[in-house]
Parts: structure tokens; C-alpha cells; sequence
């Protein structure tokens, strides 16, 4: 699966391939456990890819990113992180995923607008007879002066 081959191009959706060339990776070591090959290996991975300047989105898809990015972009650039597993080659497969989703997520058009609506006369009558029998409680606990007696 091209996906899953971290040194191939990058498919988000059948229409829409970033191209290798624009995926800069980074290595280091890792925390956490994992013996001594965690002291060995770099196998944290960074995965950098600049969508201010790709030209892999459409300019409609490349705005709306850019927009509902904009919290998570660091000069421009997604940062994706990843070292949850021992293997730098895990670890690029789940970076590469995690870009993948949050890309689909980012592009997807925003949801129709809400239609308003009213509530039913029965709610509304609900919602009435609900709040006298809670002012009737409420009523019943106050103190009542006393009437004088002769």
C-alpha cells in the first residue's frame, strides 16, 4: 500500500497526492521506555510538511486548511510527532497516518447551515406546566405569617 511506505507519495484522498518531495522527515532519540535501543537509534520521527507553500491543494482546499489549521501550524508548517513505537519505520507509518487524518479532516466542507426552527406547541406546554409545579414546591416551603388569633 503506497500509505504505508514512508518514502512514497502521500495520498490523502483519491484526488489529492502530496508529493514526497514536500514531506521533510526529522529523527531523534525517543523517550520512554525501551531499553537500551532507545539509547541507540533515533527513532522519534518529525514529519514537516509546509502548506503555505505546497501546491498540492487546490487554492478552495489550501485556504480552508490554512484556516482551520491555523491553531496547529508552527510558520506555516504541520508538525506531526511521533514515538510511540520502538521502530523509526512505525513510527513514520503512524506520522504519516496522523497527517493523513488530519488533513481529511481540514479539507471536508463545512456542514449546512442550521435551518432554525421553533419549538412544538407541546414543548412549549411542557416546559409551562413544568415550571408552575416547580414554583408551586418552591411556594409551599416559604413561611406563612401567622394570622393573628383573639
Amino acid at each position: 500500500m503506497a500509505a504505508e511506505r514512508p518514502g512514497a507519495d502521500l495520498q490523502v484522498t483519491p484526488e489529492l497526492v502530496i508529493p514526497a518531495a514536500e514531506l521533510l522527515w526529522r529523527f531523534s532519540r525517543s523517550s520512554g521506555p525501551g531499553g537500551q535501543n532507545v539509547n541507540r537509534t533515533d527513532s522519534r520521527v518529525e514529519l514537516v510538511w509546509d502548506l503555505a507553500a505546497s501546491d498540492a491543494l487546490p487554492p478552495l482546499l489550501k485556504s480552508r486548511a490554512l484556516r482551520r489549521l491555523e491553531g496547529e501550524l508552527v510558520s506555516g508548517c504541520v508538525v506531526i510527532a511521533a514515538s510511540e513505537q520502538r521502530s523509526q519505520w512505525q513510527n513514520r507509518v503512524a506520522a504519516r497516518r496522523r497527517l493523513v487524518a488530519l488533513l481529511q479532516a481540514a479539507i471536508q466542507p463545512p456542514p449546512p447551515p442550521r435551518r432554525p426552527t421553533r419549538p412544538t406547541r407541546g414543548s412549549v406546554e411542557r416546559r409551562l406546566v413544568a415550571k408552575k409545579r416547580r414554583s408551586a414546591i418552591k411556594d409551599q416551603r416559604r413561611a406563612r405569617p401567622q394570622l393573628p388569633t383573639d
